[in-house]
C-alpha cells in the first residue's frame, strides 16, 4: 500500500512512478478530502497496450485515524470469529442432545421388549425413563360359571395357554357361599392372581351355575363380566358326576354298613339311583338334576344379556379344542393366540394334553376317569327324557348342540 494523504506525498508517488506512466496517473488523480489515491492498473502489472482503468489505493498517514480503522477492522475480526464460534457450539449440542435421545429411544424399546432397565447413569438423570408397569390383583374380568364335570378345568387350563390370561389357582367359592361372600370385595381380590394392565383375569367354579343367589351377585361386582358357560351331552356328564361321587366315597364303605342297612348313594350302582323302583327318572337325583341346564339358565338370563354369555361345547373341546377356543378368544377380546402347536394327543389318557413353550402338562389322574358300564337300556331311557329338557335350553341359547336322542 502506498500513504499518501497531501501533494507532497501525491507528488512523490507521481515521480516514483516510470515516465511513461506519469501521465496516466496525473488522469486518474483526484482532489478528495479523504487520503485516497487513484492509481492506474498498470503501475502495478505491466502491460501492452491502453490503459484506461484506475484502481483505488486508500492510505492513511495520521497516527489516530489509522489506530481508529485498526480497533474497528479487529472489532469486526473479534465479532465475525465470535459469531462462528458460537454457531459450531450450537451444532455440537444439538448433535449431542439428537445423540443421547436416540440412544434413550433405543432403551425403551429394550425395556419393552425384555422388561428389564439397562442404561448409563448419566442417561437415567438426562431422560425420564417411565417406570415399568407393576401387576396388581383386580377382580375378575371372566367367570367360568360352569357346568360341573363338563370340562370347567380343562377350559381354564387351556385358557391360560394365552399371555394375556391370568387364572385364580383354585375354586374361589365366592359367590355361592354365604360365608365367603360375607367377607367382600376385597377378600375375593385378594384371592386373585397378580396382572398387568390389558390381561383378563379368570376364575371358575362350577357351582356358580347351580347356585340361585350368584346371577344377582356377580352383576353386582361387574354387570359387564363375561361369563363362560361348558355343557357336555347330559346323560355323559350325569354318570361322570356318579363316578366322581363314588371316588370320593370310602372303598370300604359297603362294609361299614350291616345287613339290613342301606347303602350309600356312593356305593350304589348309577342305575338304581338315576331311575325310581317304578322306572321313572329320578330328578331329585344329583348329577340328573344339575344335567337339567335350561332350569338354571333362566336365572342367568334374567340378570344378563344373553351376548355376555357364552356357551362352550364341551364334548367338541375335548375332541378337538382349538376351535372352541377360537370362539373364545374372539368372545373375550383376545388376540388369537392358542393354535394347534399348544396340544398334543395323550394315547394314555385318551384326550389332549397341554403344550407351551417349555414344557408339557397332562391333567392331574383324577382328570378323565374311566366311566363304569352302565345298562345301554338305562342310557336310552335317559336320553329319551332329556329330549324335550335339551330343547328348552337350544331355544334358549340359540343354538342346537345336536345330542343324541336315544
Amino acid at each position: 500500500m502506498i500513504n499518501g494523504g497531501s501533494m507532497e506525498s501525491r507528488g512523490h508517488v507521481s515521480q516514483a512512478l516510470p515516465t511513461k506512466y506519469r501521465a496516466d496517473y496525473k488522469s486518474c488523480s483526484q482532489s478528495l478530502p479523504l487520503d485516497i489515491l487513484w492509481l492506474p492498473r498498470s503501475a502495478f502489472r505491466p502491460a501492452d497496450g491502453d490503459l484506461a482503468d484506475c484502481v483505488l489505493v486508500v492510505g492513511v498517514s495520521r497516527p489516530k485515524l489509522a489506530a481508529a480503522l485498526l480497533s474497528v477492522t479487529l472489532l469486526s475480526l473479534f465479532l465475525t470469529f465470535h459469531v462462528l464460534y458460537d454457531s459450531a457450539l450450537y451444532s455440537i449440542q444439538a448433535a449431542s442432545i439428537a445423540s443421547a435421545a436416540s440412544e434413550g429411544r433405543k432403551i425403551l424399546q429394550n425395556q419393552e421388549s425384555s422388561r428389564t432397565i439397562s442404561h448409563p447413569m448419566a442417561l437415567r438423570k438426562r431422560l425420564k425413563i417411565p417406570r415399568a408397569p407393576r401387576p396388581v390383583r383386580r377382580l375378575p374380568q371372566a367367570l367360568i360359571i360352569g357346568v360341573r364335570k363338563c370340562g370347567t378345568r380343562a377350559l381354564l387350563e387351556m385358557l391360560y395357554l394365552h399371555p394375556m390370561v391370568q387364572k385364580a389357582s383354585g375354586e374361589v367359592h365366592f359367590f355361592d357361599r354365604d360365608e365367603n361372600y360375607a367377607l367382600g370385595l376385597e377378600w375375593y381380590r385378594s384371592k386373585m392372581p397378580l396382572s398387568f394392565k390389558g390381561q383378563i383375569t379368570i376364575e371358575k367354579s362350577p357351582s356358580y351355575f347351580v347356585t340361585p343367589e350368584v346371577p344377582e351377585r356377580v352383576r353386582a361386582m361387574n354387570s359387564s363380566v363375561r361369563l363362560l358357560l361348558i355343557v357336555r351331552e347330559p346323560v355323559t356328564r350325569a354318570i361322570s358326576d356318579y363316578t366322581q361321587l363314588r371316588s370320593r366315597a370310602t372303598p370300604s364303605a359297603p362294609a361299614l354298613f350291616s345287613p339290613g342297612h342301606p347303602l350309600p348313594d356312593a356305593a350304589k350302582p348309577f342305575e338304581h339311583l338315576a331311575i325310581t323302583p317304578d322306572g321313572a327318572i329320578n330328578v331329585a337325583y344329583r348329577p340328573i338334576a344339575i344335567s337339567l341346564y335350561h332350569a338354571y339358565l333362566h336365572r342367568w338370563l334374567e340378570v344378563f344379556p344373553r351376548e355376555q354369555i357364552l356357551v362352550v361345547n364341551g364334548d367338541q373341546l375335548i375332541e378337538d379344542p382349538v376351535p372352541q377356543l377360537r370362539r373364545i378368544e374372539k368372545f373375550l377380546g383376545l388376540e388369537h393366540k392358542i393354535g394347534r402347536k399348544n396340544f398334543y394327543f395323550n394315547e394314555t389318557k385318551g384326550f389332549y394334553c397341554l403344550r407351551n413353550d417349555t414344557t408339557d402338562k397332562c391333567l392331574r389322574e383324577t382328570k378323565g376317569r374311566k366311566h363304569p358300564r352302565v345298562d345301554p337300556a338305562v342310557v336310552t331311557k335317559l336320553r329319551k327324557f332329556f329330549v324335550q329338557h335339551n330343547q328348552r335350553f337350544y331355544d334358549l341359547v340359540g343354538e342346537d348342540l345336536g345330542w343324541p336322542e336315544d
